[in-house]
């Protein structure tokens, strides 16, 4: 009987002590969901804080890349070329020129004509050759005068802001003046040296033109120094 109730109090005890085992587990508590998703951005916020300089890397090299590339700008940005003024090969000219005439010693002729030119410039360079025609009258000794000339040579031109073009020139070729007189022949040696200035007319081909010279002949076994201005229109092609 001693033994019965001896064996019956150790079935207890360790049917007791199996229970507490297993309520002591069940009533541990569970990770919460919150800290868990909490943890789980730590991670991901230490991840992106390790990969930080590798993707600022990735981000700036993009960013030179984009910038380094002309299509990527902005034409805002792009320098804008204003008050360009093409130049031409070929310029033909046409206006009206004031000559006075020292045809003799004490004796000036004050004449008023026609000028004709046209230049060349190969290329579209800053030299190139220059023809030119003046054909101008007035009255001398009582009768109608007549000069004409005819020259060629090189010629220079420099570009200039506001379109602006001056230009020089130096030329030779041959005059012929009427009437006759007793001093000798109608006909001389001829040359021309001097410049003017084009006002070129934006987004036209036309321009003005104002000039200067000094032509010097040699009729009558004697040298003539004589001024020359003209003012005229170009046209450009």
């Amino acid at each position: 009987m001693k033994q019965t109730v001896l064996l019956c109090a150790a079935i207890l005890l360790i049917a007791s002590g199996a229970n507490a085992q297993a309520v002591s587990e069940d009533s541990l508590p569970a990770a919460p969901v919150g800290a868990t998703a909490a943890s789980a951005d730590t991670n991901s916020t230490l991840d992106a804080a390790n990969n930080a300089p590798a993707a600022d890397a990735n981000a700036a090299a993009l960013a030179a890349a984009v910038t380094s590339d002309p299509s990527s700008r902005s034409t805002d940005q792009e320098p804008q070329v204003q008050g360009v003024f093409k130049t031409y090969n070929w310029q033909a000219t046409a206006g009206y020129t004031f000559f006075r005439f020292y045809e003799v010693p004490g004796v000036a002729v004050n004449m008023n004509g026609l000028n004709l030119g046209m230049a060349y410039y190969p290329g579209g360079h800053w030299i190139g050759a220059d023809g030119e025609f003046i054909g101008a009258w007035g009255s001398a000794f009582g009768e109608n005068a007549k000069y004409v000339q005819a020259m060629g040579g090189p010629r220079f031109r420099w570009s200039l802001p506001r379109g602006l073009e001056v230009w020089g020139h130096g030329l030779v070729g041959g005059a012929h003046e009427q009437p006759q007189t007793i001093f000798g022949s109608r006909g001389a040696f001829a040359y021309e040296v001097g410049g003017g200035l084009d006002f070129n007319i934006h987004g036209s081909r036309f321009a003005y033109r104002t000039s200067a010279n000094l032509v010097g002949t040699r009729f009558f076994s004697t040298y003539q120094y004589s001024p020359n201005v003209s003012a005229g229109i170009v046209f450009k092609f």
